[in-house]
């Protein structure tokens, strides 16, 4: 059984919107809309969205039964931070063999990227969607003089969605509980720091952009209009 966490619990302040950039509206629908469609549309058993305390009951009515997503099976509140959503939705996943975890704020997923994480994790334990860089990377020091150039061949952006093997995830999630010094970005981070577990990287998208400012959103816009035309 496998089991997509869907995150749309960010407040968005790099957005200066009064709305959250999940229920941000692209095109005719929420953003959120977009990924909770491919993942209901696809194989995964069931969705768990993860949003805001005080965003369940907008979720429930404005989203989930209004557009007829099925396949979310539980709606839960997120934490201050990422890790701590994931954590939360965990929980709510007692069944399932493997988790894939997507931002709600990556409308442009695809069922391939599904599809090939499906394969991957069960070949992996551990695999993720992202793309190479197409700049050159510079590593800086703390007052911002460059000290490294790494060859960008072997840079990816790495984006979601993330899939893991159950038991896996949830042992490394328990094993950084009470580590309060750890910066944790993304949950391949997670995996890789407390297991060991090296993440396969697959192909995602230069299109599977994270909304976060307000160009985004422009750009998504004109993406969107490129898929409907």
């Amino acid at each position: 059984m496998i089991t997509a966490i869907v995150l749309a619990a960010g407040k968005g302040s790099r957005m200066k919107s009064d709305i959250q950039k999940q229920f941000m509206l692209l095109g005719e629908y929420p953003v959120v809309y977009y990924s909770l469609k491919v993942f209901e549309e696809s194989r995964v058993d069931n969705i768990i969205l993860v949003t805001g305390k005080q965003d369940i009951e907008y979720c429930r009515h404005n989203i989930v039964e209004k557009y007829g997503f099925s396949k979310v099976s539980h709606i839960v509140a997120g934490g201050k931070e990422r890790y701590e959503s994931v954590k939360n939705a965990l929980k709510a996943a007692d069944e399932s063999d493997y988790i894939m975890i997507h931002d709600g704020a990556r409308p442009f997923i695809t069922d391939k990227m599904i599809e090939d994480s499906m394969e991957a994790v069960k070949r992996f334990n551990a695999c993720t969607v992202g793309m190479p860089v197409k700049d050159t990377i510079k590593m800086v020091d703390d007052k911002q003089f460059g000290v490294e150039t790494p060859d960008r061949k072997y840079v990816y952006q790495i984006q979601t969605p993330q899939t893991f093997n159950k038991g896996l995830l949830s042992d490394c999630y328990s094993k950084m509980e009470n580590d309060k010094n750890i910066a944790v970005t993304d949950d391949t981070m997670v995996v890789e720091l407390y297991s060991g577990t090296k993440s396969k990287v697959l192909a995602g998208s230069y299109k599977n952009i994270k909304i976060t400012t307000p160009e985004d959103i422009k750009i998504a816009e004109i993406f969107l209009q490129n898929m409907l035309t």
